[in-house]
């Protein structure tokens, strides 16, 4: 079967920023289990294993000798990415060097280098004279990427809907089915993590590895906004027939109709983060006029 890597993991619940200044979600060993959702659009969640606890990662750490070069940068890349992408590390949070390559067993100068990796990637970003942080994506930026995703998504649905199987078709069929009745239940996690699923499989259909692997970082930067969106009331309602009318047109192998489907689908997704971001400005505004 054509492979591609997953975009993202899934974002953390409301209340999941991190315990102290690396979060809970840095774990010594990656997660098990299937990863769910954050979609192409909109975020969702999984499970992980509990929080690491740093003063007793640091003992354990302390007596091993750490991994240090290439090998070392990219463990320590790959988990904090994961953590990141996971929504276990909030916007915004304080990536202390000492105690990340201590949890994560790597050496300090590892470390330092799979921060600069992930700065190139959109994910950190290096504040003078306070160390590196999660970087925050404004609406702005979050408005910009999501446009850049609209001209990808529309390509990888194209392109599927060229490629698409009679076994692959069937399986499009049966999320669509499932989205339906998680929209139907009231189940919008679950919906959020077939949406995730949706939309990667759309990619691993195209054959797109360029425009996967591009949509795959553009993502990793949308988690916070992502997971927002998809708790919004009626949201699932809204993109439930975006979907399907994506589904459909990559099933009857309609190239034009499936990437105007996805593009109309990305349009959408902006417009809720536009509408999102009022209703939050007028709630802080009645806020501040009541407190």
């Amino acid at each position: 079967m054509r492979a591609a890597r997953d975009e993202t993991s899934a974002a953390a619940g409301p209340g999941g920023p991190a315990a102290g200044p690396t979060g809970p979600g840095v774990h010594p060993h990656p997660p098990s289990g299937p990863e769910a959702p954050q979609d192409g659009s909109e975020a969702s969640q999984h499970g992980s294993e509990p929080g690491l606890d740093l003063a007793d990662a640091s003992r354990r750490a302390g007596g091993a000798r750490r991994l240090a070069g290439a090998a070392g940068r990219r463990l320590a890349a790959e988990r904090l990415r994961r953590a990141i992408l996971g929504g276990d590390m909030a916007p915004g949070q304080r990536l202390v060097e000492e105690e990340l390559a201590g949890t994560l067993g790597v050496t300090r100068a590892s470390l330092r280098a799979a921060l600069f990796d992930l700065g190139a990637e959109g994910l950190v970003e290096r504040i003078p004279n306070r160390g590196a942080r999660v970087r925050p994506v404004t609406l702005d930026e979050a408005v910009a990427i999501t446009e850049c995703r609209m001209a990808l998504e529309g390509l990888c649905a194209a392109k599927a809907a060229e490629r698409v199987t009679e076994p692959e078709a069937e399986r499009l069929r049966q999320i669509a089915g499932q989205m339906e009745r998680s929209v139907a239940d009231g189940e919008p996690l679950k919906y959020s993590a077939l949406n995730h699923e949706l939309h990667r499989l759309v990619r691993e259909i195209s054959g797109q590895t360029v425009a996967a692997g591009l949509l795959e970082r553009l993502n990793g930067q949308l988690v916070r906004h992502q997971f927002q969106l998809s708790l919004r009331p009626g949201r699932p309602q809204a993109s439930l027939p975006e979907h399907l009318a994506i589904i459909a047109a990559i099933v009857g192998r309609r190239p034009a109709e499936a990437e105007e489907a996805a593009r109309r689908h990305l349009r959408s997704v902006i417009a809720a983060l536009l509408d999102q971001h009022v209703d939050q400005h007028e709630l802080d505004q009645h806020e501040e006029e009541t407190g």
